[in-house]
């Protein structure tokens, strides 16, 4: 069963799975909480683990205010979420959009992070003004109030069609719990969040001052993600890379188990003191 946290004037809607050392869960933005199921089933045998959905996205509370909507504000709802729920560390999780999240929350926070893993980070840094196009097209087809026209065309772009190949049941409830996300928070989090965010290679000489356990996952047929990935594993010194083989861009639900046993090894490297950091 989910909670509500009042949080910085919002509600934002979590789940708590497990008990042991805490991982966060931070969910793109086709997918909310629901996304992690496949890890949360099996991580809840060894760890805490907290999914919960960003402001914007139901049931957690949809602002229509578009100053309620930023990367620093997700990062200070993360920030205070985990203080509430008195998690002083965590390993920290994000995928697409999440995985930017998350690389904000760490480089704010490192003092809160035991490890983080960003999958599929980096969209948009290869060409942020295609980028910006895209996000103007994507909110173009909410303006009928409708999620069936942007989630059409997202989740049959080239990157998804790995998912649709391989589990055509699986992309079909990924596709199903898309429609159920508000158009008014995806427009404004696609706007103010994505569309203001960073390229990942900016931040070059903050990667190098971050000294902690990550682990970069990429499928190879995500090609928005192909280079920032390597590029993060370049400049993040305790920076390990997996590329996922004729894998896209929903690498947790598209390759569960794979996914699951390489966070999960890498957590036992953690544990032991022997994942390398370079000097």
């Amino acid at each position: 069963m989910g909670s509500f946290a009042k949080i910085n004037g919002i509600d934002i809607f979590f789940e708590v799975t497990g008990r042991g050392i805490p991982i966060v869960w931070c969910h793109e933005a086709a997918g909310d909480y629901r996304s992690w199921d496949p890890q949360v089933k099996f991580f809840s045998r060894f760890f805490r683990n907290i999914t919960w959905n960003f402001r914007g996205f139901p049931p957690s509370s949809v602002p229509e205010d578009p100053g309620a909507y930023s990367e620093e504000q997700m990062v200070a709802d993360m920030h205070e979420l985990m203080g509430q729920l008195d998690i002083k560390r965590a390993h920290i999780v994000g995928l697409a959009s999440g995985a930017a999240i998350v690389l904000r929350f760490v480089l704010a926070h490192r003092e809160r992070c035991v490890s983080m893993v960003l999958g599929a980070c980096g969209v948009g840094s290869m060409n942020p003004e295609k980028r910006q196009q895209q996000i103007e097209n994507s909110v173009d087809m909410l303006r009928s109030g409708s999620m069936e026209t942007l989630v059409e065309f997202q989740t049959h772009r080239p990157a998804r069609l790995q998912f649709l190949r391989k589990d055509p049941k699986g992309w079909q409830l990924f596709h199903d719990q898309f429609l159920m996300q508000s158009p008014l928070g995806w427009s404004m989090t696609a706007r103010h969040v994505a569309g203001a965010r960073p390229s990942v290679f900016s931040l070059k000489d903050e990667l190098n001052r971050l000294v902690v356990p990550a682990l970069i996952m990429v499928g190879d047929e995500d090609e928005a993600c192909l280079e920032p990935s390597l590029f993060l594993k370049r400049e993040l010194p305790g920076a390990g890379l997996i590329t996922f083989a004729q894998s896209g861009h929903t690498l947790n639900l598209e390759e569960p188990a794979d996914f699951n046993h390489a966070v999960l090894k890498f957590y036992q490297a953690v544990a032991a003191g022997t994942w390398a950091t370079r000097g």
